[in-house]
């Protein structure tokens, strides 16, 4: 699944990165398209995550270790792009807020990749649209009381002039 708002101009070559990338042998292109697979993996449509990683974020799920697994930001010694500073304070801030009310102790709660397997991903009925999806999606998996692992990913954030939307 790949949550689109306003992406027009990046739709096209993530959709072609999405294709190309490494999915361990999985049939994820029609799990995407009926979303039935054993594994359901979020990616958003906006070219700041590199779809290369998809080994890395389904390896705790494959390995058994996890029910869902989400990237971070933070959690790495992968190469990143330095941006804005406030954005970082908030995304601390809200991460904050959700380990607070989740028990959870995530470092990047807004993170773009999130990975889940079929069971997981049928015990929750999403309410919330564009980004009230992330603290959600977290506070729904925590009180399922899932395995839940984060996996440290490398990340292109983009400035407004490049359609940066938050």
């Amino acid at each position: 699944m790949i949550p689109v708002f306003n992406e027009r101009v990046t739709i096209e070559p993530l959709l072609a990165r999405v294709r190309r990338a490494s999915t361990l042998d999985l049939a994820l292109r029609a799990g995407f398209a009926r979303a039935k697979g054993d594994v359901v993996l979020v990616q958003d449509a906006d070219l700041e995550y590199n779809p290369e990683e998809y080994p890395r974020l389904l390896r705790p799920i494959l390995d058994g270790r996890a029910d869902v697994v989400l990237s971070s930001r933070f959690l790495t010694g992968d190469e990143h792009r330095v941006l804005y500073f406030w954005h970082y304070v908030a995304n601390r801030g809200l991460t904050l807020l959700s380990n607070v009310l989740t028990n959870l102790n995530l470092t990047d709660m807004e993170s773009g990749y999130k990975v889940f397997t079929r069971r997981v991903i049928e015990q929750i009925a999403i309410e919330e649209d564009r980004f009230g999806f992330e603290p959600e999606i977290v506070a729904k998996v925590a009180r399922l009381r899932c395995r839940v692992y984060e996996v440290g990913i490398s990340y292109s954030g983009r400035t407004y002039a490049e359609g940066k939307k938050i």
